[in-house]
C-alpha cells in the first residue's frame, strides 16, 4: 500500500486532522464536564489538538474542568498522537528508503539499519511493546509512590500513575494538578521517573533500538545515533547547570529548596524543555535569562521519530557541524568517518530558516492582538510551535484569536518538520547539467 502514497505528508496532515476532529467532538459532549452542559467549542478543541499532538497548552485546568471521561478521552488522544505519529515515521522511513537506487538503499541500510518492507509489521509491533512496557514500568514506580508516600487511595494512585506515565513518555505535558509537578519538584522518586520517562520518549526509536543492540560498542553507532546522543546529553547538562545557575538564589523557584533538591529541581527544569510540557518550577516567577534558556531549549527539543517535538537534536548539531566544517575551511561536513550529502545539509537549513520563520510571524501576531511582553508572547509561540506545553500563565488569558493561532502553532509544529522533511527527500532530483558558478558577497 505505501506505494501508492506519493505524498506521504498527505497521510499526516488528514490522520491528525481526523483524530483531532473526533476529539473535539468527543471533549465537546456534555458528559467530557462534571457540571451541567458542555464545554465551550474553542475549549475542546484547543485541548483535543493539544493533546494530540501531545504539547500540553491548556486554556483550562485539566483535573477540574473535564470529567473523568473527559480525561480518558485526553489520554487516549495522547497515546494516539504519540505512538501514531512515531509508528507513521517509521514508516516513512521505508516509503523514502524506495525512492533511491538499489546501491543507495544498501548504502543507507548498512549505515541505519533502515527497514525493508517486509520488517513493518515486526518493527511496528516492536514499537507498541516497548511504548506500552516502558509506560507500565513508569506508572508502576509513580503508583507506588503515590500511594505509599502521599496516601492516596490505591484505586486513585493507578489512575494518576498511568495517566501521567502515559502523558511523560509521550511527552504531552498534560498534569492533574494545577501546579502540574510543582508539588513534586524536591521529590525524586516522582521527578526522575517522570524524566526518564521523557527522555527514553524523546529520543526516538530508532536510536533506542540501536543502542538496545550496540550500546557497548559506540564506535559502530550510525551517525543518528551519535549526535542524539551526544547532543541530548550536552543540552541536558548545560541547560541543567544555566538553569540552576540563574534560580538558585531565586526565593519563587529554586531558592526555596534545599541544595540537593535544587540541584534535581534544576535538572528537571532543563528535561522539561525537550517538549515534554510538565512545569516542576513557576515559569513566570523565573528571571528572564532563564525563560530564554528554555526558550532555546523547547526550540531544539529532542530526537527525531520520537514523541518529541522542536527542530530536532539532529538539526540542531548538524549545523553546529556545518559551521565547524565552515571555520576550518573545509568543503565537505564530516562526523566521524562519514561524509554527510550536500541534499541533507539543505533540508536542515531549509527546515531551521522556516521554523525560525513560523515562530517569528506568530510572535508578532501575538504581540498585534494581546497586550503582554515580548518575553511572554515569545515563551508562548515557542511552546506552542515545538510542542511543549510550559507557559507563564498567560495561555488561559489570550483572546480567541490567539487561541485559534496557538492551535495551528501546535498543528504545524507537530507535523510540519516531519512531512517538511519528507517532502524534501521526496523532492530530490538529479540535475542532467550544471549552470556556470557566480560567487556573491557573503557577510
Amino acid at each position: 500500500m505505501l506505494e501508492r502514497f506519493q505524498h506521504p505528508g498527505q497521510v499526516v496532515v488528514t490522520g491528525f486532522v481526523v483524530a483531532i476532529a473526533i476529539g473535539t467532538l468527543l471533549l465537546w459532549l456534555p458528559a467530557a464536564t462534571p457540571g451541567a452542559g458542555s464545554a465551550r467549542l474553542l475549549d475542546a478543541l484547543f485541548t483535543a489538538t493539544s493533546a494530540v499532538c501531545v504539547t500540553g497548552l491548556v486554556t483550562v485546568d485539566t483535573a477540574n474542568h473535564w470529567s473523568r471521561f473527559g480525561e480518558l478521552v485526553i489520554l487516549a488522544l495522547i497515546q494516539v498522537g504519540g505512538l501514531g505519529l512515531m509508528t507513521l515515521a517509521t514508516l516513512f522511513s521505508v516509503v523514502l528508503s524506495r525512492q533511491f537506487g538499489l546501491r543507495a538503499r544498501l548504502a543507507a541500510q548498512a549505515e541505519t539499519k533502515a527497514l525493508q518492507m517486509a520488517d513493518i509489521r515486526l518493527f511496528v509491533r516492536r514499537v507498541v511493546l516497548f511504548t506500552l512496557t516502558c509506560e507500565a514500568l513508569v506508572a508502576a514506580v509513580l503508583t507506588g509512590q503515590f500511594a505509599l508516600g502521599y496516601g492516596e487511595p490505591f484505586a486513585r494512585a493507578v489512575y494518576l500513575g498511568i495517566f501521567h506515565a502515559v502523558s511523560a513518555f509521550n511527552n504531552a505535558g498534560f498534569a492533574l494538578w494545577p501546579d502540574s509537578l510543582v508539588r513534586f519538584a524536591a521529590d525524586p522518586w516522582i521527578s526522575l521517573t517522570i524524566c526518564a520517562a521523557v527522555i527514553m520518549g524523546g529520543l526516538g526509536f530508532p536510536v533506542i533500538f540501536e543502542l538496545a543492540r550496540s550500546w557497548r560498542r559506540p564506535r559502530s553507532w550510525s551517525i543518528l545515533t551519535r549526535v542524539t546522543v551526544g547532543t541530548s546529553a550536552v543540552l541536558l547538562a548545560g541547560g541543567t547547570l544555566v538553569l540552576a545557575v540563574a534560580e538558585w538564589t531565586n526565593p519563587a523557584t529554586l531558592g526555596a529548596l534545599s541544595g540537593p533538591s535544587r540541584v534535581l529541581a534544576g535538572f528537571t527544569a532543563a528535561v522539561m524543555p525537550r517538549t515534554a510540557g510538565f512545569n516542576n518550577l513557576d515559569i513566570a516567577a523565573m528571571r528572564p535569562e532563564s525563560r530564554l534558556a528554555t526558550d532555546v531549549l523547547m526550540f531544539i527539543g529532542g530526537g527525531s521519530a520520537g514523541t518529541a517535538g522542536g527542530i530536532k537534536v539532529t538539526t540542531f548539531a548538524l549545523l553546529g557541524f556545518v559551521l565547524w566544517a565552515e571555520l576550518r575551511g573545509e568543503s565537505r561536513v564530516n562526523i566521524g568517518h562519514r561524509r554527510l550529502p550536500e541534499s541533507t545539509l539543505r533540508q536542515t537549513i531549509a527546515i531551521v530558516l522556516l521554523s525560525i520563520g513560523v515562530v517569528t510571524a506568530a510572535t508578532l501576531t501575538l504581540l498585534a492582538i494581546t497586550d503582554h511582553a515580548l518575553d511572554l508572547v515569545l515563551f508562548e509561540a515557542v511552546s506552542a510551535f515545538a510542542t511543549v506545553g510550559l507557559s507563564t500563565g498567560i495561555t488561559a488569558d489570550l483572546p480567541p484569536a490567539a487561541h485559534l493561532l496557538l492551535i495551528a502553532l501546535m498543528f504545524i509544529g507537530r507535523i510540519g518538520p516531519l512531512t517538511l522533511g519528507t517532502a524534501l527527500a521526496l523532492r530530490e532530483r538529479t540535475r542532467r547539467y550544471e549552470l556556470p558558478e557566480q560567487h556573491s558577497i557573503v557577510g
